[in-house]
């Protein structure tokens, strides 16, 4: 399955979210990298517009900046990709957490992988929205609770379609 593919999927159809549970990891992980690389393209070029201040708290920190010159940017990038992909990868991993929950509530079956790679590719629409909020200067401590609540939903309605857990079987003495 193509990466197009799966974005649309993940925004349109909850059923294909629960499928994805099925995917090889490392297509997974692929599909998380490239949000890595679009939050990080977009803090980066924030960086270069002067959006963001990284050195505006400390004197040393300005003047340190100066002293390294030309390779304040390459540096900036690599610190913003990396920061990035820590995000992302808590972020995917505690909502899977929360969708293992989801799973005990709605009594389906399911293990912390399949929930994992749900996760996954359900945290496109939270963090489209995450950046977009972020590119109009919107709060942070408004910004994770509403991508929060979107996530949640999405692993709602994919949950609702993993499969059921099996009825205890009463037998009679």
């Amino acid at each position: 399955m193509k990466n197009y593919q799966l974005f649309f999927a993940s925004i349109y159809e909850p059923k294909k979210l629960a499928a994805f549970r099925l995917l090889p990891i490392g297509k997974v992980f692929q599909y998380v990298f490239l949000f890595v690389i679009l939050s990080t393209l977009v803090s980066f070029i924030r960086f270069l517009t002067g959006d963001i201040d990284l050195f505006g708290s400390s004197q040393e920190l300005i003047d340190y900046a100066a002293t390294v010159g030309g390779l304040l940017y390459p540096m900036a990038f690599v610190l913003q990709l990396v920061i990035s992909t820590f995000y992302l990868f808590i972020r995917v991993s505690f909502f899977g957490l929360v969708g293992l929950g989801l799973l005990k509530i709605f009594k389906r079956r399911g293990e912390y992988r399949h929930m994992w790679r749900t996760s996954a590719v359900s945290i496109t629409v939270p963090i489209l929205v995450s950046l977009v909020l972020d590119i109009f200067h919107v709060e942070s401590a408004f910004n994770f609770p509403l991508t929060a609540i979107i996530h949640i939903v999405y692993l709602a309605l994919a949950t609702n379609y993993y499969p059921k857990q099996p009825q205890a079987k009463v037998t009679r003495a």
